[in-house]
């Protein structure tokens, strides 16, 4: 459908640690399916492990569904944004943001804009498990931020 977008999800917590800790914490690429669920194993696909030009491949598992999402990182703005382009089956971007909250306060954004194949209902698609990949991120996002409670 030409001019309609597909669906962002945006899930958002605050993080009881300073912004410098909150970034080196998730620029830990490799430890990232340690406080996803919904990711299985990850891989490098380049020699590097941080900033823009890393290359990941993702085995993603939701439910019945398992997939394997390759992402570049594109933006890498220490402490405050990183973005991936995801490329495979799904493909859009997606973008962890943090920003002060308070003197040791950190809140964390996380944006994607996924784009559905059409067998997986396209457009629609998208737009039906937006609810639950609000869900799975937020708890996601949870799991992060057990990190920082001890």
């Amino acid at each position: 459908m030409p001019g309609v977008e597909h669906p962002e999800v945006v899930v958002y917590t605050q993080i009881p640690a300073p912004i410098e800790s909150v970034w080196l914490e998730a620029a830990k690429v490799d430890e990232h399916v340690e406080w996803m669920a919904d990711a299985h194993q990850l891989d490098f696909m380049s020699d590097q492990r941080e900033g823009v030009g890393t290359k990941i491949e993702v085995e993603t598992r939701f439910g019945p569904l398992r997939t394997t999402d390759e992402m570049e990182f594109v933006e890498w703005e220490p402490p405050h944004r990183m973005a991936v382009v995801h490329r495979g089956l799904f493909q859009g971007m997606g973008a962890f943001e943090f920003a002060t909250a308070g003197p040791n306060d950190t809140s964390m954004t996380w944006r994607e804009r996924i784009e559905f194949p059409w067998y997986f209902g396209g457009l629609i698609g998208a737009w039906v498990a937006r609810p639950v990949l609000r869900w799975v991120w937020r708890r996601n996002l949870r799991r992060f931020r057990d990190r920082f409670l001890g």
